[in-house]
C-alpha cells in the first residue's frame, strides 16, 4: 500500500502571485516578493557570506525541479533540465499569507472568511481584549499592545514584564495575537494556561491564532525558548488528515502540524526544532505504516530568518534542508511520494519583517517525471488523497 509524506518549508516562497499588489509590508505591497529568487540572486552576488559561502547549492531541490516551478510561477523561462519527479507551482485562494491559510489550503480547505487584523497601531488592541488578557493573566494590565518583532519586544520588555508581571502582548500582519512571559518568573503553565483560556474569545472575533512566546534569561540577554506553542482556530471542515483516518488510515504530525489544526487528524504528534523534526521524519521515512499520512512543518525558514530579514542564515538553513532531504528521499521505498511545498514567502530581502505573498512551490519524489503546472493549493491535497487512495469529503 502507498505511503505519502507532506512536507511545508514554511516561507519557501516563489514569488509570482497574481494578487501580490492586494498584500502590503508596511505600505509597500508584495508586487515582486520572491523568497527563493531573492536569496539565489544574494547568493549568486556574493551578498549571502555569513556562516557560508557562493552561490545557493540545493542540488535535491534542483533534481526534483525548483528552478523550473519558480520560472513557471514567475512567468520566467523555464530551464531545459527534466526534473526527476513532479513539478509545478501552486496559488493560494484564501484571502491571506499566514500559516494557518496556507496549511488549510494545502490540505484541502481555503479559509471560509475573512481574517480578523488587528491596526498597527498603538493600541493595537480593543479595550476589552486587553481588560481580557489582563483578568486571564491576574494582573492589573499587559505590555506592548502594539505590532512588534518577537525578539525585539522581550529585548525592549523583558525586564518590565519580569518587574511587574504583566505578559507582553503584541501582534503583526497576520491574524494572530502574540504573549510571551519569563519561563520562570511568569512560568510557562501559567502562560499555556493564559493563551488557552484567551483564545476562544480572539476565535470568535476570527483571529487565526494566539500564540505562547515563552523566554528566559536576564536584562539584556533574554532569548526565546523552543517551548512556543499555537492555539489555532479549529477548521471548520473535514482537512486531509480527516480523509485519511476516515479511510481507517494513520496519520503522523511532525512540527507545528497539531497546533495548526488544533489536533484535528493527527493520530501520533512529534515535535522539536528543525534538526530533531529532520530526525523524527527521517525515522517515519522507516516506520510509517503502510497507507499512512505524515504531514510535517519545518518552521525556522520563516521564524529564524525570514521575520529577521537574514539572507545569509536563510541560505544556509536552505543548503541544510537539502543535504537533509536528499538523504530521505532516497529512502523512500516504491509507493511512497514525498511532496515538498510551503505555506506562503517570507522573502529575507523585502521591506518590513512580514510574510510575503507569493506562490509555492509543489515538488513531488515518487512519481514519474510530469509536469503538473500552475495549480491551487487545494490540488496538494487532492494530490496526496489520490495517492492513499482516499475519499476527499
Amino acid at each position: 500500500m502507498a505511503r505519502a509524506f507532506l512536507v511545508v518549508m514554511d516561507s519557501v516562497g516563489i514569488g509570482g502571485a497574481p494578487d501580490a499588489d492586494q498584500f502590503f509590508n508596511g505600505d509597500v505591497p508584495d508586487t515582486g516578493a520572491n523568497t527563493l529568487g531573492h536569496i539565489m540572486a544574494a547568493c549568486a552576488a556574493g551578498q549571502a557570506e555569513d556562516g557560508r559561502s557562493g552561490p545557493l547549492m540545493i542540488p535535491n531541490l534542483e533534481r526534483l525541479g525548483i528552478s523550473n516551478a519558480m520560472a513557471l510561477a514567475t512567468g520566467g523561462d523555464v530551464p531545459a533540465t527534466k526534473p526527476q519527479g513532479g513539478w509545478g507551482a501552486a496559488t493560494e485562494v484564501s484571502r491571506g499569507k499566514d500559516t494557518p491559510s496556507g496549511h488549510w489550503e494545502l490540505a484541502g480547505l481555503p479559509v471560509p472568511w475573512e481574517w480578523h487584523y488587528f491596526p498597527d497601531a498603538k493600541p493595537a488592541f480593543p479595550a476589552e481584549v486587553s481588560a481580557y488578557l489582563a483578568k486571564m493573566a491576574g494582573v492589573d494590565g499587559i505590555l506592548g499592545d502594539c505590532h512588534a518583532s518577537g525578539t525585539a519586544i522581550i529585548s525592549e520588555l523583558g525586564q518590565r514584564h519580569v518587574e511587574s508581571g504583566w505578559p507582553i502582548c503584541y501582534t503583526s500582519a497576520d491574524s494572530v495575537l502574540q504573549i510571551a512571559a519569563h519561563e520562570e518568573s511568569f512560568g510557562l503553565d501559567r502562560l499555556l494556561a493564559l493563551c488557552e483560556a484567551v483564545a476562544p474569545m480572539l476565535h470568535e472575533m476570527k483571529v487565526g491564532r494566539v500564540i505562547a512566546r515563552p523566554f528566559v534569561g536576564t536584562d539584556g540577554a533574554f532569548t526565546r525558548t523552543g517551548n512556543r506553542r499555537d492555539f489555532a482556530i479549529m477548521p471548520p471542515a473535514p482537512v486531509l488528515m480527516n480523509w485519511v483516518q476516515d479511510a481507517g488510515q494513520r496519520v503522523y504530525g511532525v512540527g507545528k502540524i497539531g497546533d495548526i489544526f488544533s489536533m484535528q487528524g493527527i493520530d501520533e504528534l512529534r515535535k522539536g526544532d528543525d534538526a530533531t523534526l529532520m530526525g523524527h521524519l527521517s525515522d517515519l521515512v522507516d516506520a510509517a505504516v503502510e497507507g499512512s499520512l505524515t504531514f510535517a512543518n519545518f518552521v525556522e525558514f520563516d521564524s529564524l530568518f525570514g521575520h529577521r530579514r537574514d539572507v545569509s542564515g536563510y541560505a544556509q538553513q536552505l543548503e541544510w534542508f537539502d543535504r537533509e532531504i536528499g538523504r530521505l528521499i532516497d529512502r523512500l521505498v516504491p509507493g511512497d511520494i514525498m511532496v515538498l511545498t510551503a505555506d506562503h514567502g517570507n522573502d529575507p530581502t523585502w521591506i518590513g519583517t512580514d510574510h510575503t505573498r507569493e506562490r509555492v512551490p509543489v515538488l513531488v519524489a515518487g512519481m514519474p517525471a510530469t509536469p503538473l503546472g500552475l495549480i491551487g493549493f487545494q490540488d496538494v491535497a487532492a494530490l496526496v488523497a489520490d495517492h492513499l487512495g482516499v475519499v476527499r469529503s
